[in-house]
């Protein structure tokens, strides 16, 4: 933190997001502790740091879990069937979107599109894709990975 922190030492407000861009790729997350941090360094109100994050939706507020499953909502995706498999991702991780399970293993988001679009409904763990899910596989996937 403090090494992002000297980059910038010599910054105003302008440089809020590339900050809170390098904060969350060090530390994978913006935590409560990094927000007054850098809202000392830059002189800027935590309020104003934590509304200028909620409002991009790149910026993450907690970690990633150490399965982080992205759910594609793009429109091959919606229309055949994301909605019930994000359902079924909820309701067998018992976590909504944004959100990561308690003992750290699983996170879930909801992403606008995976680009891949002719195995739909598809979802990313760590960036490995699986095609064609429902409910039925997810929850086999699932079981595979606990």
């Amino acid at each position: 933190m403090k090494k992002i922190l000297d980059k910038y030492k010599q910054t105003g407000r302008d440089s809020l997001i590339p900050i809170l861009q390098a904060v969350q790729d060090k530390e994978g997350f913006l935590s409560e502790k990094s927000i007054i941090k850098i809202g000392k360094q830059l002189q800027l109100p935590v309020s104003k740091i934590y509304g200028v994050a909620t409002f991009y939706n790149q910026f993450r507020f907690q970690p990633k879990g150490k399965y982080h499953i992205q759910v594609c909502r793009g429109t091959a995706c919606h229309v055949l069937g994301s909605a019930t498999v994000m359902q079924e991702l909820e309701r067998t991780l018992k976590i909504k979107n944004d959100e990561t399970s308690r003992n750290g293993k699983f996170s879930l988001e909801i992403v606008a599109c995976i680009g891949a679009c002719g195995l739909a409904p598809v979802i990313a763990i760590n960036g490995e894709f699986h095609a064609k899910v429902n409910s039925k596989s997810i929850k086999g996937i699932i079981k595979s990975l606990k």
